[in-house]
């Protein structure tokens, strides 16, 4: 098992954004475990999340690899108002924090701002929030199990999608 460290945390989350801003989503996909959670959910009131995405509402959810496998699919085959016209997207990642939780696992929370340029609409949106990242290392690598991202403005001005987040 390879340990984890606070630099290795911050390159598996900057590889991510990078290859999210690229639209690289098979190298993406294969930073994720099968059965990964990826949930952003929504707000329940000002100062509360929903807390179950099986029984309530999220902004995004997918349970499981191959749910996001099919997202990806139809993001690349321009099956979705999101992926007519790709948006141009920018991550940053700050603030990461890594907490080991045993033996192969660890979670690592950060900060992002992502900016999404549109050029169907030539308008620029900026999603702002929290990660945090479930890892567990298989085989000497470390894949993502959990994602769940805390959108703090969650007005949206028109799609959002897996890889503006």
């Amino acid at each position: 098992m390879t340990a984890l460290t606070l630099v290795d945390a911050e390159r598996i989350l900057y590889s991510e954004a990078r290859l999210l801003d690229a639209r690289d989503f098979q190298a993406w996909l294969e930073m994720l475990d099968p059965g990964i959670l990826y949930w952003m959910p929504a707000w329940r009131d000002d100062g509360t999340q929903t807390a179950d995405p099986e029984r309530e509402l999220s902004l995004i959810y997918y349970s499981g690899k191959h749910n996001l496998e099919d997202r990806v699919r139809r993001l690349l085959a321009g099956q979705s108002a999101a992926s007519r016209m790709p948006q141009r997207v920018v991550h940053a990642i700050t603030n990461v924090e890594l907490e080991l939780r045993g033996p192969g696992e660890a979670t690592v929370l950060s900060c992002f701002i992502s900016s999404v340029f549109d050029p169907r609409a030539d308008r620029i949106a900026q999603f702002f929030g929290r990660n945090e990242h479930g890892l567990r290392c298989e085989g000497g690598r470390w894949l993502i199990t959990r994602k769940i991202i805390r959108l703090a403005n969650d007005i949206v001005p028109s799609v959002l999608d897996v890889n503006m987040v």
